[in-house]
């Protein structure tokens, strides 16, 4: 007894500190030590005293709390013969604190509950009656309604309690059954408390929540139809709205609802009555309750849109029920300042047409008679919706705000984009009809703002669906060239429209004169930055053959706009790139014309700060020029007459003759490598600059290919001597683009051997003096190996190449904690172990030391490396089961005869199974994997856990 006093004792001054001392240190101290008490065998007296109704409310929750930790997660701890006590001594308590501290009553009702479900069926068959008949005698000294109000609340918890709790799948799956049998229990009671005339507004709230918490049990919609039609009684009364709003939701959203058609049928007319109030609250300007509202009306349309749609004798009544959405979704207002509640509705609009087009073609035709109509309507109401407001309001708005407007026009579009699969080509027309009587109209004029919405439509379709066949393209650009842009949002949606038409323009190039002008003006304009720039590169990339007559202008405007500043870095990127894809179609003279105009002001530039002592300044400037030079080599590519997804964007008469002399990018690098050797100089230290210079040659390589041949011998060199005298990962990934292109090359084989070997030479030091700070080195290195042994395996016979010392770097990088470097680890020896048997020094280096790559690969799966690379260790396996199968045969017997590896919690037996699975499986990939999978979990104890299942599927 004096053991529970002290702690006791010490537990009330913990949660005095945890509570009321300001130092941060003690509150974290007590925090700890309470945590510990809580979980001690002790706990089971203090509890109860520190629930005596002389503490204060904060050391009652802690004993409140104390009680049901130690009930729901060490109830094995708690002899059978005791259940019965325990049982009696919460109640008694529950009916204490049933007035007092509402926070002490939920901890000990949740407690109770968490008792109930550990002894239901079986022990405590009768939980919920017996809960309803304590609560209900009178005595004790507590007022009915207070005894009604802790009943509730402990109704409320038990489903809550269940579903957090952690329970077997099987127990699980038995309380669930049990609980769902004593529903029939709860429902006639809160029935009852909902209907009498006197029940407090109080009780009546508790009962909508006890609903909610019951029906997440799935229970029957049919067993509870009239609770749910008594909650639309309690909408008008504002206490209760948003709990009766939350009960009819989460009813009719269950999954099992749609079965119990009948009940459904009778709720349709029950939302259609809240129509009234609706309308009331929105001219009230009542925000919260037309959103309770919506949410009903949306939870049956979309959860029950299909179960409505088949009923066809009920049509009328599902319309009705779809035009109260409609309504909801033109809300009056502009989201999200006036109105929140249009975008509950945007998925229903999804759901329903995916129901209608899911019909056999003649019950689809009869839908699609009633239902087009409404989608019509629809693009109407979208497209009100997307408008921006006055530019004074506009203005007005946050920036958070003026986020949520942009993402829900971005919903909107998605939306629309959608609604065209059924509307087809007549959408289309329909807009055009209506842009055209807009800009067309003189007595009438109408607002930016009407004008940019129908436009926004328009680009919403356009950027992904196929609108070459449509014959109102011409007759937008007609009208796009009649719009009175006055307004930046106006014309960013101008610019993204003609973007969005770039494909098209490809078939119609005749319009391309129209469009361009406005294109590149709208360059010259900081505000229009994205929409400009994103607009010009995909019409030079779609339409690059037919742009040669204005190239000089695109190059001139370009250049000037460049000069200028005006853009953000990412969209100078996206300018040069898009400079890269025009000058692609031109004439070898021209393409170096324009190069040298557009290029020449950088470069006098990067001569400049070339000559400069180094500074953050300066460091910018230059990965600035570095960055526009790759991104206009990564598009400039004459080599090929194709686009980026490698379809013919032009007939082959636009194709410009492919030159005989060296390519353009190479000329103007040929010209330049000295200056950027330059550069390299003076800032081989710092990281980013030698990845911008790399980044030049690497896209260069990547575009240009095998036409990049003339610089591979002074590259190859530069490489060298910039990783001999500062490794850095950027040259290591330049030099396996290299080995990939060029080493089959008997001409340009030599110098990629040089560097091929001088880098592994430089990297092998690396690992003698520690790799550990250089992850992103060993990561690329390996990736290097891999891509040498799958090129050019020969450069393994090369006797300057340490192959041992190679393996040995692999074996070292296996452990690392860096998943992306274990995983290149593994690509370098699933490349290797198949050179065996045609690279001798590879054969020799596995032969004397594949075993110690076995026991690293058996200690990750043991334990040592993440369970998500686990399929990487799996195809090391089998690599070496395939290639290595005598020498795996005794490997794995000799690694496995250790005690405790690779785990101390397999068996030998285990081992032995492990061992005969590895060595059959040399066909099947995939059951590889999933031995290694199965055997890992095994290792960490986790075998036939749920966490188990999950992990193997």
């Amino acid at each position: 007894m004096r053991g529970g006093w002290h702690w006791h004792f010490s537990t009330s001054s913990g949660l005095h500190q945890l509570y009321y001392d300001p130092n941060i240190e003690n509150k974290n101290l007590a925090q700890k030590w309470l945590m510990q008490a809580q979980v001690s065998p002790q706990a089971w007296q203090f509890c109860w005293a520190l629930l005596s109704p002389d503490k204060v409310p904060e050391i009652q929750y802690f004993g409140a709390s104390a009680l049901h930790t130690k009930i729901s997660r060490y109830w094995s701890d708690i002899p059978s013969d005791q259940y019965e006590t325990l049982k009696t001594q919460l109640f008694s308590q529950i009916a204490c604190f049933s007035s007092g501290s509402k926070m002490v009553l939920t901890r000990l009702c949740v407690a109770l509950a968490s008792l109930a479900l550990n002894t239901m069926p079986e022990v405590w068959p009768g939980a919920v009656p017996e809960m309803v008949r304590v609560f209900q005698e009178e005595g004790g000294g507590v007022d009915g309604r207070a005894r009604c109000l802790a009943l509730l609340e402990l109704l409320t918890v038990l489903p809550e309690e269940f579903q957090t709790s952690r329970m077997p799948q099987y127990r699980k799956g038995q309380v669930r059954g049990a609980l769902g049998r004593e529903w029939g229990s709860v429902c006639p009671l809160l029935q009852q408390l909902l209907r009498q005339g006197d029940s407090p507004g109080a009780v009546k709230a508790r009962v909508l929540r006890c609903l909610s918490s019951w029906v997440l049990l799935d229970v029957p919609l049919s067993e509870s139809e009239g609770l749910v039609e008594d909650c639309f009684t309690a909408l008008p009364d504002p206490e209760l709205f948003d709990t009766a709003v939350e009960a009819i939701v989460n009813a009719i959203s269950q999954p099992d609802s749609q079965r119990y058609v009948n009940t459904l049928l009778k709720l349709v007319p029950q939302v259609l009555s809240l129509q009234e109030q609706l309308r009331e609250a929105v001219q009230n300007g009542d925000m919260e309750t037309s959103h309770g509202i919506c949410r009903i009306a949306v939870a049956l349309g979309e959860n029950h849109s299909r179960a409505l749609l088949e009923q066809v004798a009920h049509w009328q009544g599902f319309l009705a029920l779809v035009n109260m959405i409609m309504f909801c979704t033109g809300i009056p207002g502009h989201y999200p300042v006036n109105e929140t509640t249009s975008s509950l509705t945007l998925t229903f609009w999804y759901t329903l047409q995916d129901d209608i087009m899911s019909f056999d073609c003649e019950r689809q035709a009869v839908y699609l008679q009633v239902y087009r109509p409404v989608y019509f309507q629809l693009v109407d109401v979208l497209l009100h919706k997307a408008q921006f407001p006055s530019d004074q309001e506009y203005a007005s708005w946050s920036s958070d705000e003026k986020e949520q407007f942009r993402i829900y026009r971005v919903d909107i579009s998605d939306t629309l984009m959608y609604v065209y699969e059924m509307l087809g080509a007549e959408l289309l027309s329909n807009l055009y009809e209506k842009l055209g009587r807009i800009l067309t109209n003189t007595e009438q004029a109408s607002s930016w703002q009407h004008t940019e919405a129908l436009l926004y439509g328009f680009q919403s379709i356009a950027e992904t669906i196929d609108v070459n066949y449509s014959d109102v393209i011409p007759g937008l650009i007609g009208l796009l060239l009649r719009i009175n842009i006055n307004n930046v949002q106006l014309a960013d949606t101008v610019m993204f429209t003609i973007g969005a038409l770039a494909e098209w323009l490809a078939d119609h190039p005749v319009m391309l004169s129209s469009v361009l002008p406005l294109v590149l003006q709208a360059l010259g304009n900081p505000d229009l930055s994205i929409s400009s720039v994103s607009t010009l590169k995909k019409i030079c990339r779609e339409c690059k053959y037919d742009l040669p007559p204005y190239a000089s202008n695109i190059v001139a405007v370009s250049r000037e706009v460049l000069s200028k500043q005006i853009h953000k870095t990412s969209q100078c990127m996206w300018l040069m790139q898009a400079l890269g894809f025009l000058l692609s179609a031109l004439h070898v003279e021209e393409i170096l014309r324009n190069l040298h105009s557009l290029i020449t002001p950088y470069i006098q530039q990067l001569e400049k700060l070339a000559d400069e002592t180094p500074n953050p300044s300066n460091k910018l400037a230059i990965i600035h020029i570095l960055g526009l030079l790759s991104n206009l080599f990564t598009t400039l590519d004459i080599s090929k007459q194709e686009d980026e997804s490698g379809e013919s964007t032009a007939p082959p008469v636009k194709t410009a003759p492919l030159p005989p002399g060296p390519n353009p990018v190479v000329v103007v690098l040929q010209q330049v490598f000295a200056l950027i050797q330059t550069v390299l100089s003076k800032w081989l230290n710092d990281s980013q600059v030698v990845e911008a210079v790399c980044a030049i040659f690497e896209k260069s390589v990547k575009t240009l290919l095998h036409d990049f041949a003339p610089m591979v011998s002074q590259l190859s060199e530069m490489l060298g001597q910039m990783y001999s005298t500062i490794p850095q990962a950027s040259a290591l990934d330049l030099t396996r683009q290299m080995v990939h292109i060029f080493a089959r090359e008997t001409d340009h084989f030599p110098p990629i051997k040089a560097l091929f070997e001088l880098v592994t030479s430089v990297t092998l030091s690396i690992f003698q003096q520690g790799p550990r700070d250089h992850p992103d080195i060993v990561d690329s290195f390996m990736q290097l190996q891999a891509q040498a042994l799958k090129r050019k395996p020969d450069l393994f016979l090369s006797e300057s190449l340490d192959v041992k010392a190679v393996f040995h770097c692999g074996l070292l990088s296996l452990k690392f904690p860096e998943a992306p470097t274990v995983k290149s680890t593994c690509l370098f020896f699933t490349e290797l172990l198949p050179r065996c048997s045609d690279v001798p020094p590879v054969a020799r280096v596995v032969q004397e030391n594949g075993k110690l790559l076995l026991q690293a690969v058996l200690e990750a799966i043991g334990g040592g490396s993440s369970r998500s690379l686990m399929e990487q260790f799996a195809e090391v396996l089998f690599s070496l089961n395939k290639h290595c199968f005598p020498l795996l045969t005794v490997w794995l017997k000799e690694a496995l005869q250790a005690q405790g590896f690779p785990s101390t919690r397999v068996t030998t037996e285990q081992k032995d199974t492990f061992t005969q699975q590895i060595l059959r499986e040399r066909v099947n990939k995939r059951r590889m994997k999933d031995i290694v999978k199965e055997f890992t979990l095994v290792c960490r104890g986790l075998h036939g856990t749920e966490y188990a299942a999950e992990y193997c599927l």
